[in-house]
């Protein structure tokens, strides 16, 4: 099964909200984040599934990968928020994973660089780094666990993708 990490795009000012959850896409994060999910979508990619974190930044993006034709079923998840908790993902993943299946998840850091870490070394290493729009690709096996077990097939920052 093939899982990408998307970072959601470039967002307004930390601060500069009264609720940060609600801080939106820039009009440059939304112009960067569609001509990344047009890149995507060259190079063939397409999500059966895309989860995203509640927050308004990660949904703008989801809904801008969906829109550019990356997949076409949406869902929203709590756990994708700042600090979620991985656990609960796994869990969900068990009863969803099949081999031929390819899902996305929009969210945030630091939390989608040590997800990724975790899959891939069975622990947190602080050497990834995400950048805003940036995609990790990885091979989650087809039966077992999926943390310490997972290859990454995919490190690329968005500079890479406009």
């Amino acid at each position: 099964m093939k899982l990408y990490l998307i970072r959601h795009g470039l967002a307004g000012q930390h601060g500069d909200y009264a609720n940060d959850d609600e801080r939106p896409l820039t009009s440059e994060g939304k112009r960067k984040t569609e001509q990344v999910a047009k890149q995507l979508r060259s190079f063939g990619v397409e999500f059966d599934l895309i989860l995203t974190s509640p927050l308004t930044r990660a949904m703008q993006t989801a809904e801008i990968l969906k829109a550019a034709g990356l997949g076409n079923a949406l869902e929203v998840e709590g756990y994708l928020a700042p600090s979620g908790n991985i656990q609960t993902w796994i869990s969900w993943l068990e009863a969803w994973r099949t081999p031929e299946k390819t899902l996305a998840l929009v969210g945030h850091e630091p939390d989608l660089s040590g997800w990724a870490e975790l899959l891939i070394w069975g622990e947190v290493r602080d050497r990834l780094i995400l950048k805003k729009a940036g995609v990790v690709g990885l091979e989650l096996p087809d039966t077992g666990g999926a943390i310490g077990n997972s290859r990454l097939f995919w490190l690329t920052p968005p500079k890479f993708l406009l």
